[in-house]
C-alpha cells in the first residue's frame, strides 16, 4: 500500500501536489482521455513510466524523503505519456520508453544539483530533455517511427475557432488535460477536480491559468489548431501553479506576479513552437520550465507587509551598514 501511495503521489507531483487522491484522479483522467481519443496505449505508457522511474529511485538508493513525496515519478509518467503519443507501437518504442523513464530519475537529480546554487528546481525539464533526445533520434532510426511528430518546417492547416460558450469551455479544459498530453475536455475536468480535492488554490490557479492563456492566444490570433486542442494552456497551467501557490504565498502581489508569468508563458510557447519547427519536435513542457525559471531566478520575495522586493531592501540595508 505504501508503494501505491508513492506512485499516486508521483502522478500528483506533475502539478505540484502531494496527494494520493489527486494522483488517483490524474491516472483515471489519463485512462479516460487516452481511450476516448483512440490511443489507450498512452495510459499504459503513463503507468509504465511512473512505475519504472519510481523503481529507479529505489534501485539507485536516492533519498527516501524524495521517494515518499513522489519526486521520482512525475517526470517518468510524462515520458510514458509522450512516447505512445509521438511514436508508433513497437517493441523498440516500449524498450526506449523504459530507458528514458529510468534516465528521467537521475537526470532530474543531476539538473537539480546544477541549479541548486540558484535556488530553483529543474521541474519537468528532465522529462523534456530526455524525451527530446529520443524524439530527435527517431528521425534517424527506423526502429523508432516518428508516428505523429510535427512535420519538419511545415505549418499544418489551421482549423476555424468556434467562439460559442461550450466550445470555449472545451478549449479551456483541454488546456488542463494537455499537461499529460491528453486531448480531452472530460479529462481536464477530472484533473481540475483532483486539484480542488488536493488544494483549492491549486484548482483555482489551474483554472485561471488555462483561461488567461486561452484569452491571450485568441487575442493575438495564434494557430487555431493549437488553441482548439489546448496546446497554449498546459505550460501556462504549470506556471500558474508554480508561481501562484507553490513557491509564493497566496496574496494579491503574488497573484499579479503569477499572471505576468502565465502571459509570458504563452509567448514563450509560441516562440519555442517556431524555434523547434525546423527539427519537427514538440515543445513539451519546455515553455513552463523557461518561464518559471525567469520569474524565480530574480529571487524576488513578496512578504505580508506589501513590500515586493525584500532582497533589494536587504542589499540596501547592508550597503548602509557598510558605509
Amino acid at each position: 500500500m505504501e508503494l501505491i501511495k508513492i506512485l499516486l503521489r508521483g502522478a500528483s507531483q506533475v502539478m505540484f501536489q502531494n496527494n494520493i487522491w489527486c494522483g488517483l484522479l490524474f491516472i483515471v483522467g489519463i485512462f479516460w482521455g487516452s481511450y476516448e481519443t483512440g490511443n489507450g496505449l498512452v495510459a499504459w505508457g503513463a503507468l509504465l513510466g511512473l512505475i519504472v522511474s519510481t523503481s529507479t529511485g529505489f534501485i539507485l538508493d536516492l533519498p527516501d524523503n524524495e521517494g515518499e513525496e513522489g519526486l521520482w515519478g512525475f517526470n517518468g509518467i510524462l515520458v510514458g505519456c509522450a512516447f505512445p503519443t509521438f511514436m508508433g507501437d513497437s517493441v523498440l518504442m516500449w524498450l526506449s520508453l523504459i530507458l528514458c523513464a529510468m534516465m528521467s530519475t537521475w537526470v532530474y537529480r543531476a539538473f537539480n544539483n546544477i541549479l541548486a546554487p540558484y535556488k530553483v528546481s529543474s521541474f519537468t525539464f528532465s522529462f523534456v530533455f530526455t524525451t527530446w533526445i529520443f524524439l530527435l533520434a527517431s528521425r534517424a532510426m527506423d526502429g523508432l517511427s516518428p508516428h505523429t511528430l510535427p512535420s519538419i518546417g511545415i505549418s499544418p492547416l489551421t482549423p476555424l475557432i468556434k467562439y460559442d460558450i461550450l466550445s470555449l469551455i472545451e478549449y479551456w479544459l483541454k488546456g488542463i488535460s494537455q499537461v499529460f498530453l491528453v486531448n480531452s475536455w472530460v479529462t481536464g475536468a477530472i484533473f481540475l477536480l483532483g486539484l480542488f480535492i488536493s488544494n483549492k488554490w491549486a484548482g483555482i490557479w489551474a483554472a485561471v491559468a488555462s483561461a488567461v492563456s486561452l484569452f491571450i492566444a485568441i487575442l493575438f490570433s495564434a494557430s487555431g489548431g493549437s488553441i482548439t486542442e489546448g496546446l497554449y494552456g498546459f505550460s501556462a497551467v504549470l506556471t500558474g501553479l508554480a508561481l501562484g501557490m507553490t513557491f509564493y504565498k497566496v496574496n494579491i502581489r503574488t497573484a499579479i506576479w503569477a499572471l505576468l508569468g502565465i502571459i509570458a508563458t504563452v509567448f514563450i510557447q509560441a516562440a519555442m513552437n517556431v524555434l523547434l519547427s525546423p527539427v519537427g519536435i514538440p515543445t513539451l513542457t519546455g515553455p513552463f520550465c523557461l518561464a518559471t525559471w525567469l520569474f524565480l531566478l530574480p529571487l524576488i520575495r513578496f512578504d505580508d507587509k506589501g513590500h515586493y522586493c525584500s532582497l533589494l531592501r536587504e542589499k540596501l540595508k547592508k550597503s548602509r551598514d557598510d558605509e
